[in-house]
């Protein structure tokens, strides 16, 4: 037989595990290794120190190669850095929509309807109309929809109309409507009824008048306007038709560069516990389109139905005083 290879044990003819280059320092021919000599420091047996061709990581890696394929947007693994993970919220992305935060839901009072403890905490809603583009464009009437916020910005509820096309474009801003409120859930918490009413001054008798409903089917409020030959004047009632509060406006409802208030007051008229105001959003907004802006302010104390009720004023006259696109006049006296 020939001899075996120097440094191994291996016969001739057999080729050694590793070539004579894939160890790092000069190798000794003339050691023979024994059992023990395989525990390296690295405290494996068999290991022989670090092969300079081993193909696993490397160091200085500079990403991938030249065709690599990036994963597509629905892939659920790792994938290179900067991909976001799959189902992982993604907040205000640079570039993209800001987020509007929804309010946390706070303890329910006793006694209170469902949906209705968010307004239990506050003094203050803001009420933003949103822009619709096509009706802007081409005059189309279309459903009303709006956001309803707190003072910090956090989203309450969400407001959607649902009125049919003919009604929306025959009748316009006289039309009756049912607006339906949503919560953060989609589930619908209040509801407002507008009947159809006339808007003549000369009939005192069939004056304009909107029904809240929370929950749906639940009346616990009403707005009715009362007749008057110069101010534009309601009486808040509560489930009872009993009457509440009153809601008093200017002589001439214009928004001209400032802001238009609508106080609300005690049955007596003596004392001013509150204010509807429809905020001036700037000349082109104003002039080219109808979304407006509604700011609402009431006691801290004051009962979560009546503040709902509050909403229902706010849409009501919304609807009889703004209610107008720029190729209308927008009505600047109480009809």
């Amino acid at each position: 037989m020939n001899a075996p290879h120097p440094g191994t044990n291996l016969p001739a003819g057999y080729p050694p595990p590793y070539p004579p280059a894939a160890f790092q320092g000069e190798i000794n021919h003339s050691f023979s290794p024994r059992v023990g000599d395989y525990y390296s420091k690295a405290g494996h047996p068999g290991y022989l120190g670090p092969q300079a061709a081993y193909p696993g990581t490397q160091a200085g890696y500079s990403g991938p190669q030249p065709g690599y394929s990036v994963p597509p947007p629905g892939y659920s693994g790792a994938g290179p850095v900067g991909f976001p993970v799959q189902h992982q919220p993604v907040y205000n992305q640079p570039g993209g929509p800001a987020v509007v935060p929804w309010m946390p839901a706070p303890p329910v009072p006793p006694n209170c309807p469902p949906g209705l403890e968010y307004l239990s905490q506050i003094d203050q809603i803001l009420i933003h109309q949103q822009i619709e583009i096509l009706e802007v464009i081409t005059s189309f009437e279309t459903n009303n929809k709006y956001e309803i916020k707190n003072s910090l910005g956090q989203r309450i509820y969400f407001a959607t109309e649902d009125t049919d096309c003919c009604t929306r474009n025959c009748l316009g801003a006289s039309r009756p409507f049912t607006l339906r409120i949503l919560d953060n859930m989609g589930q619908e918490v209040i509801t407002l009824e507008r009947p159809l009413r006339c808007v003549s001054c000369c009939c005192p008798c069939c004056l304009q008048e909107i029904e809240i409903q929370a929950p749906p089917g639940v009346p616990v409020g009403y707005v009715i306007q009362n007749w008057h030959p110069c101010l534009p004047k309601f009486t808040v009632q509560n489930e009872r038709r009993e009457d509440v509060l009153k809601i008093t406006g200017p002589c001439l409802v214009c928004s001209c560069c400032a802001d238009i208030d609508f106080e609300i007051k005690s049955l007596d008229e003596e004392n001013v516990v509150g204010k509807i105001s429809k905020q001036w959003t700037g000349l082109v907004r104003e002039a080219f389109t109808d979304a407006d802006n509604f700011g609402i302010q009431f006691p801290l104390d004051l009962d979560v139905k009546m503040k709902a009720v509050m909403l229902g004023a706010c849409f009501l006259i919304d609807f009889m005083f703004f209610e107008s696109s720029g190729n209308r006049e927008q009505r600047a006296s109480v009809w």
